[in-house]
């Protein structure tokens, strides 16, 4: 007696194997069988969920390493003294995150989602493990570019596995999960650093989050082998439109723009002297070249040029610049604040981020459980966009004499209103976009945002030094004075061991300096309000289309009617199974549009879509073959 029919064996087949069945009928050899290949829509909650716990593990260290050195600044740039470069520990890894997260998209094509992922999350720990081992503040900076390299990576990764689950409209709410693991790693990065700082030194608070790194690694190993269907091109094909040029080009631009920033406010350096006007000629011809690959060369370009003729990518780029630069003045300072005027310890100025983190988290969720009730993001961008500039203009009223409701919940409507306007403008995004526009629209609208993550860092840390050195120079004068500046500056733990009258030119110093750089904070976080006003509403769409499994397919039934029909199927464990296997029934094609796929890195020429007939999502072989 045969087997019966199995939950996922096809019906007909089951029926032709039985005794009786109709003459004719083709039973397979038994031999040539070939386990069905699970597409994203079709594994199981327990395999999703252990994809998710793996990549949202990540995730959380990533957005950790983002804001950890906020309160590490004090103690690293003492022990090195080169409090004046400090900004860098912070720059370096935006920068790498930056320029080196568009390329993750077609990593996952080449190497996979599981492959590409894991390359991440190891340049992620490698970077981390670097900087609690760095001897000098130059290793520790380079250490940091290093794990920006994975972390932007991580992000990318697990925007595109999520996207591979779950329909636009659950992914809101999917995305707002997510981001919950997002912000509270930002959010906890500070107050985290702090405390480790203070009890066990600041090397700890990098070489602690390795036992994570490994239980991601293992998650994604174990659960991470769905199927994603692809175009048919090699991984050759794919690897030549990766925007080399423009990737190179943007990260000299922009590191051309640090330097100066760095060498003319920070080290004092007049415009005439080279380390200053080199650097700027430089970024010059760092962004025509940019603009020529991009307009030119790519022919997947970082920047896509047709989509700056489009209102709403503009608009969402712009909102997302100004959004990350006003989070990142805010985050990067705010402990300062603390430890320079209220002259407290590095983990008591964390702990007053412990909010921002616990307010950023609930944002993100709330925007999500939003969007997937009402499938409408407007409202929530007209009420709770105003709430950062709300909160900026109250950190910055902040006086060694404040109330502590104000030194502790200031910073609260920040987190909370740009957890809701990044979730939105997200999402508006995608809406307004079409298939073959999602995947670049998406990388157009991370690019911006990531500018705006190192501008917050670099811009501020700039202003900051600048009002600084002003500030002491008319407080602090006589024989001796700028060498006791110079000392002030490079060391900010300094600040509490001077005497009473240099701690209280110190200290105000800090205070006007500090409120200058929030009030910037303010205007970039306005700015992005009135830029995100003429973007429209658009309903979500509720679901989307389950595929069938995609298993291997014989080639007595798959052969497409058209040449340029012809797909592949790409295995997140392996190539394809041989073309002898009947097991899987292949898709039914329809004449007209394919049913659109929302899949935030796909695109209709197959420049985002996994490409290679034999490479999947892991890019491991089949060793089972």
């Amino acid at each position: 007696m045969n087997s019966t029919a199995s939950e996922r064996q096809p019906l007909i087949q089951s029926l032709a194997a039985q005794p009786g069945a109709a003459a004719g009928a083709v039973i397979p050899p038994a031999e040539t069988k070939q386990p069905t290949k699970l597409g994203p829509l079709e594994i199981t909650r327990s395999t999703r969920y252990g994809i998710l716990a793996g990549i949202w593990a990540a995730t959380f260290l990533s957005s950790l390493n983002t804001t950890l050195v906020a309160t590490l600044l004090p103690s690293i740039s003492s022990e090195f003294n080169k409090s004046h470069q400090a900004h860098w520990l912070g720059t370096a890894y935006l920068l790498a995150t930056c320029t080196f997260t568009p390329l993750y998209g077609r990593l996952c094509n080449v190497m996979g989602r599981r492959g590409a992922n894991q390359t991440a999350v190891f340049f992620a720990a490698l970077g981390t493990i670097a900087c609690g081992l760095s001897g000098n503040m130059e290793t520790l900076i380079a250490a940091r570019f290093l794990g920006g390299l994975g972390g932007g990576g991580i992000f990318t990764t697990a925007t595109i596995i999520t996207s591979d689950m779950y329909s636009l409209r659950s992914r809101g709410l999917t995305q707002g999960i997510s981001s919950v693991f997002n912000s509270l790693g930002m959010g906890l990065g500070g107050p985290l650093g702090g405390y480790i700082s203070d009890r066990f030194g600041w090397r700890w608070a990098f070489l602690i989050q390795l036992p994570l790194f490994v239980i991601s690694f293992i998650l994604t190993s174990i659960n991470l082998h769905y199927v994603t269907p692809g175009k048919g091109k090699s991984a050759r094909d794919v690897l030549k439109r990766i925007d080399y040029g423009g990737s190179f080009t943007l990260l000299g631009s922009v590191l051309s723009i640090l330097i100066f920033l760095s060498n003319h406010f920070s080290e004092e350096q007049p415009w005439s002297s080279p380390a200053v006007f080199v650097p700027v000629i430089l970024a010059i011809v760092f962004a025509v070249a940019f603009v020529v690959f991009e307009l030119c060369i790519a022919p997947e370009p970082v920047l896509a040029p047709r989509l700056l003729k489009e209102r709403i990518p503009v608009l969402v780029g712009m909102s997302n610049f100004l959004v990350a630069t006003c989070n990142f003045t805010v985050m990067y300072n705010f402990p300062t604040w603390f430890q320079t005027v209220l002259l407290t310890s590095a983990s008591e100025a964390g702990a007053h981020l412990i909010p921002n983190g616990v307010s950023i988290s609930l944002g993100s969720l709330f925007a999500g459980w939003i969007m997937h009730q009402t499938g409408r993001y407007k409202r929530l961008n007209l009420i709770f966009g105003l709430f950062p500039f709300v909160a900026a203009i109250l950190i910055s009223l902040m006086r060694e004499d404040s109330p502590p409701a104000q030194l502790w919940l200031s910073i609260i409507p920040l987190g909370f209103g740009n957890a809701v306007v990044l979730q939105t403008m997200l999402i508006a995004l995608l809406a307004h976009l079409p298939e073959s526009s999602m995947a670049v629209g998406t990388g157009f609208g991370q690019l911006f945002r990531g500018i705006g993550q190192v501008g917050g860092v670099a811009i501020s840390a700039a202003v900051f030094q600048s009002v600084l050195t002003s500030e002491l120079r008319k407080r602090i004068t006589g024989i001796g004075s700028e060498e006791m500046i110079t000392n002030i500056r490079h060391s900010a733990t300094l600040v509490a061991r001077l005497p009473p009258d240099l701690q209280r030119a110190a200290r105000d110093s800090y205070a006007i300096s500090l409120r200058v750089v929030f009030l910037m904070a303010a205007g970039s976080t306005f700015l992005a309000y009135i830029v995100r006003l003429p973007i429209p509403d658009k309903p979500l769409e509720r679901t989307r289309p389950r595929s069938t499994s995609y298993g291997a397919v014989s080639s007595a039934h798959s052969a497409p009617t058209h040449a340029n029909e012809t797909e592949s199927s790409i295995d997140n464990d392996g190539p394809h199974a041989s073309d002898d296997d009947e097991d899987a029934i292949p898709p039914l094609r329809t004449r007209g549009p394919r049913p659109r796929r929302l899949s935030t890195y796909e695109s209709s020429d197959g420049g985002m879509d996994l490409e290679s007939d034999t490479i999947g999502g892991s890019a491991r072989a089949d060793s089972h073959r």
